[in-house]
C-alpha cells in the first residue's frame, strides 16, 4: 500500500483577514471584512475590483507592507506576525518582488543602477549584483539599455526596468499593482508576456488590475467587492503555462535564471 502524499501548503494564505483604519473612532473605515484566500505555489492570480474594494489594501498585506487588524497572513506556512522587523525586511527584499504602476525608479540613475538597488540592500557584492542586474535587464529585453537614464526611456521600457529590478533578487513571488495602468496597448502586451514567462518559469504572481484583458493573462481571477471576495474563477490550471503566453521557447530558456536565491537566514522561514 502506498502512503498518501500530503498536499503542499499554499505559498500565500490569508485567513479571515480584516483591515480597519482608525478603528474605534468615528473615522473608522472597514476595508477588508474577513477575507480568506489561498494561493498555491506557481499560480498566477489577478485581483480585480472597483476603486475602494480593498484590492490595494490586500496587496499591501501580501507584500508585508501593512499588518492586518484581525486574522492571519502566512507565507509558506509561516505567520508573518511572528517575524521581527528585520526578518520582514529580509522577506520583502529577497523573497518578494514588487512592481508598481508608477515604476518608482530613481531619476538620474541608470537602468543598471536602478536594478542593482535591491541587491545593494541585500548585501550582494558589487560584481555579483552587476551580473544579476545585467541578466535581469537582458531577460526583459533591455540588455542594450543598461546605461540609459529613465528620462530617455519609454513608458514600456521604464516598466520593464522596474520588472528587472523586481526579479533581480530571484524572488519566489512577484506582486504587481496596476503594472500596465500607464502603458499603451503594445507595451502592455510586452509586459504581460514577461510576466507570463516568469510564471512559466515557476514564479508565483499576484497582480492587481481593473482591466479585463490584463486579467485574462492570469490563471485565476479573484474579484473583490466591498471588502469581500465576490467571485473566484480559474482561467487555467496552477501547474502549466498561463493563458496568452506566446513565446514558449523564451519561457523554457529562462527557467534556470531565477532559481539562484541567496541562502535564507535560518531563523527566517520563507518561500
Amino acid at each position: 500500500m502506498t502512503s498518501a502524499v500530503a498536499p503542499e501548503k499554499p505559498v500565500l494564505l490569508l485567513d479571515r483577514l480584516h483591515q480597519k483604519y482608525n478603528p474605534g473612532s468615528q473615522l473608522e473605515v472597514h476595508v477588508l471584512k474577513g477575507v480568506s484566500l489561498s494561493v498555491e505555489r506557481g499560480d498566477y492570480v489577478a485581483i480585480m475590483g472597483h476603486s475602494g474594494s480593498g484590492k490595494s489594501t490586500m496587496l499591501n498585506i501580501l507584500g508585508c507592507l501593512d499588518i492586518p487588524t484581525e486574522g492571519r497572513y502566512l507565507i509558506d506556512g509561516v505567520d508573518v506576525s511572528s517575524l521581527s522587523e528585520g526578518q520582514l525586511a529580509d522577506v520583502r527584499n529577497q523573497y518578494l518582488g514588487f512592481v508598481f504602476q508608477s515604476f518608482n525608479l530613481v531619476r538620474r540613475t541608470s537602468a543598471l543602477a536602478n536594478v542593482e538597488l535591491p541587491l545593494v540592500y541585500a548585501g550582494v557584492s558589487r560584481s555579483e549584483r552587476r551580473r544579476r542586474a545585467q541578466t535581469a535587464l537582458e531577460l526583459v529585453g533591455l540588455g542594450d539599455r543598461t546605461g540609459h537614464m529613465p528620462n530617455v526611456l519609454s513608458g514600456g521600457q521604464l516598466q520593464r526596468v522596474a520588472i528587472a529590478r523586481a526579479i533581480a533578487t530571484g524572488p519566489s513571488i512577484i506582486l504587481a499593482d496596476e503594472p500596465t495602468g500607464n502603458l499603451d496597448s503594445r507595451s502592455t502586451e510586452e509586459v504581460l508576456q514577461i510576466f507570463g514567462r516568469l510564471n512559466a518559469a515557476g514564479r508565483t504572481i499576484v497582480i492587481i488590475t481593473h482591466e479585463d484583458d490584463v486579467a485574462a493573462h492570469a490563471k485565476r481571477i479573484v474579484i473583490l467587492a466591498d471588502g469581500l471576495i465576490a467571485a473566484d474563477r480559474r482561467n487555467g490550471p496552477v501547474h502549466g503555462n498561463p493563458p496568452g503566453l506566446v513565446d514558449l521557447t523564451a519561457a523554457e530558456e529562462s527557467t534556470d535564471v531565477w532559481l539562484v536565491d541567496e541562502p535564507a537566514d535560518p531563523e527566517v522561514v520563507v518561500p
